[in-house]
């Protein structure tokens, strides 16, 4: 927690300020007050606003993904059609995240040079506050259209895309450079991440260990649906107390959270996604090539077919590991959790009743529980609006993989956690 001493005394800094706001523009801003969000949709707009939200008690500060004609006209429970009319663009933010820092910058290191390789000149990078990095390439930077649709409209399938051909352009590399890091020796890496050895290790076909980097670092666009955001540069980070920083391109590995220490962070001229260095189309090697190698890849939402329920509910004592994991309480991902819950709950006959009381005791176990406002709107949202469908299956890497609730394969052979439930229940 931040004291508002703290917090005040940095944002009262101009330049900070000045800061801040300029990356604010065309963005829906949320202010976080220690432990919660102020109001959305909100913005930024001039310096002095910033002050004004920290004299109040605001902490941090975030952005979306997204780049909004009026960001005010937003609202919450907004269809598809409705968000596309408003969506002037968006940014690709690739979050970098592993408990232990120094795997981060490897990732982040990696992740750089593949978007170089790409022939792509406006990356930006910055210091996520905590563990890990922020890789950034601007809306500017992006073909115009993706297999004749406008890529303004392909948001978020096209930046989900991306997040994973770039999680497996790196992953060989990343893996042997923990490896050496560690000097070969798995138990430093389970010990370091807080992961079980037997879950990081793997045989190739000669017998080789090898390196399983997925249960322990995560590579993800961060803003895994519309209106998701993402810690703004130069704002604080409420649980380390230091500075969300941009950093050099050749400064990661380097970097050292030291240098993230309010009373020395000082405003330099690198900026975060920095719109005057992109070229129209430089990134169209990076979309096409992540658009090209997921082409067979499982839907990235829930499984897009109607569903009949069962008659009873099923009981919790039938649920997969999986669910049962999830039920426990995440700490990051909680929105993609609730979505996968919501469904699963659905297609196994339970109640909206039922479904309400249970994952209101849920979110109760999350570290930071969702806002009321969004985990009550949400339910009453699936009630009315969605039709029973299930939640995604088993394969699709941007849920249960991501989570780090996945079975592992020689215990489940089911395509979807539903079909585990109503098979061993017998319903």
């Amino acid at each position: 927690m931040i004291h508002l001493s703290t917090s005040l005394g940095y944002y009262k800094r101009p330049e900070v300020q000045e800061a801040i706001v300029a990356h604010a523009s065309g963005k829906e801003v949320a202010a976080r007050f220690n432990e919660q969000f102020g109001k959305r949709p909100d913005v930024l707009q001039y310096a002095g606003d910033v002050l004004d939200f920290a004299k109040r008690g605001a902490t941090s500060f975030h952005c979306s993904e997204e780049l909004w004609g009026n960001p005010l006209q937003l609202k919450p429970l907004m269809g598809r059609k409705e968000l596309d009319e408003l969506r002037t663009g968006w940014d690709l933010v690739l979050d970098v995240d592993c408990k232990f820092l120094e795997y981060s910058k490897l990732a982040a290191d990696l992740i750089v040079k593949a978007l170089r390789h790409k022939s792509i000149k406006s990356i930006s990078v910055k210091f996520s506050g905590n563990h890990g990095f922020h890789i950034g390439v601007p809306f500017e930077a992006f073909p115009r259209e993706i297999n004749g649709v406008d890529i303004r409209l392909l948001f978020p399938d096209a930046a989900k895309r991306v997040a994973l051909y770039v999680q497996e352009k790196i992953a060989t590399n990343l893996a042997a450079a923990i490896l050496e890091l560690e000097g070969g020796l798995f138990n430093n890496i389970a010990a370091k991440t807080g992961v079980d050895v037997t879950a990081i290790s793997m045989k190739n076909e000669m017998g080789k260990a090898l390196l399983n980097v997925k249960p322990f670092l995560v590579i993800d666009t961060l803003l895994i649906s519309s209106r998701h955001m993402y810690r703004m540069p130069y704002s604080l980070h409420e649980k380390s107390g230091l500075v969300s920083v941009p950093l050099p391109l050749d400064g990661i590995l380097s970097f050292s959270r030291d240098s993230a220490v309010p009373e020395r962070v000082m405003v330099s001229e690198i900026k975060f996604l920095d719109r005057d260095k992109a070229v129209v189309g430089e990134a169209s090697g990076l979309f096409f090539g992540a658009f090209e190698a997921t082409a067979k890849s499982p839907v990235f939402e829930a499984e897009e077919k109607e569903y009949e329920v069962p008659a009873e509910a099923v009981p919790e004592k039938f649920f997969p590991p999986c669910i049962q994991k999830l039920l426990l309480g995440v700490k990051d991902g909680r929105k993609r959790a609730l979505f996968i819950l919501l469904n699963f709950f659905a297609s196994c006959g339970w109640s909206y009743e039922a479904i309400g009381a249970r994952l209101v005791e849920w979110n109760k176990k999350n570290p930071e529980p969702l806002h009321p406002t969004y985990f009550l709107g949400q339910i009453r949202y699936h009630k009315q609006h969605v039709k029973k469908i299930l939640p995604p299956s088993c394969n699709n890497p941007a849920y249960y993989q991501d989570l780090r609730v996945k079975c592992p394969e020689e215990f489940c052979r089911f395509k979807n956690p539903v079909f585990y439930a109503r098979r061993k229940s017998g319903k």
